[in-house]
């Protein structure tokens, strides 16, 4: 039976990461193992999390470098056949998706599971606003900035060993170019289940206004440029009528 890791980076989460807690909880998957980086929180999403304890097999609190180096941490402390990260704003989308993957995993023989992922609304979180589906995602389209949703995205540690952990000089697209050296260094063998496997609310650092998407705009053409991946601005904005199309397909 293959053991899973998730991680989860929590910082001022207090609204939200109580239903992120119960979700992991909640798996029927027997073998689960939950760690939370917090980054030293000042609204009482510590004290949350340490009323879960009994369901978490590691906790931490104390400041970082950012998200990339508090999911290094994660990643450190980790001792799963699978990795995965789940946001303090995430949840996943039934109690059955861990054993799910798992069982893919295992069966296909393969080193990582994708799957879809659905955004709702603070205000709605049972409609649906848009569905990223991952399995429009191969390499090849990585110089196009188009990745798979990390959030359902499920990898073997032993790749993590191979390609190293998240760059912490990155403040956006620290997951792009995980994603981009990954694909383009390690002999991935992936599947893709086409199910909603974790649900997200909307926002998040890389949708936080204009200079936000700049910066990430930037960050994913470094990427790319670091991993021998030939794009352009031009090629990256490709991905957005892409976006579009899945706000009429949810």
């Amino acid at each position: 039976m293959l053991k899973i890791t998730v991680i989860t980076v929590t910082f001022n989460a207090r609204r939200t990461v109580r239903r992120t807690l119960d979700s992991v909880a909640a798996q029927d998957h027997p073998a689960v193992e939950h760690i939370v980086i917090d980054g030293a929180s000042t609204d009482g999403t510590f004290d949350i999390i340490r009323g879960h304890e009994k369901n978490l097999a590691r906790y931490i609190s104390e400041p970082d470098e950012g998200i990339y180096d508090a999911m290094n941490k994660g990643l450190d402390l980790a001792s799963g056949d699978i990795v995965c990260f789940l946001n303090a704003d995430d949840f996943y989308a039934s109690p059955q998706v861990l054993g799910r993957v798992a069982n893919e995993i295992e069966n296909l023989g393969i080193d990582a599971l994708i799957g879809d992922l659905a955004y709702f609304s603070p205000e709605n979180p049972e409609k649906i606003a848009r569905r990223f589906n991952s399995g429009r995602f191969n390499p090849k389209r990585l110089a196009y900035g188009w990745v798979p949703a990390h959030a359902a995205f499920f990898l073997k540690r032993e790749i993590y060993e191979i390609v190293g952990r998240f760059k912490t000089d990155y403040r956006i697209a620290g997951d792009f170019e995980f994603f981009a050296r990954a694909f383009s260094k390690a002999n991935i063998h992936y599947g893709y289940l086409p199910e909603i496997l974790v649900k997200m609310q909307l926002g998040g650092i890389s949708n936080a206004g204009l200079g936000a998407r700049l910066l990430s705009h930037r960050e994913i053409l470094r990427a790319c440029r670091e991993n021998g991946l030939e794009t352009g601005a031009w090629k990256l904005s490709l991905r957005y009528p892409m976006k579009l199309l899945e706000l009429f397909r949810r």
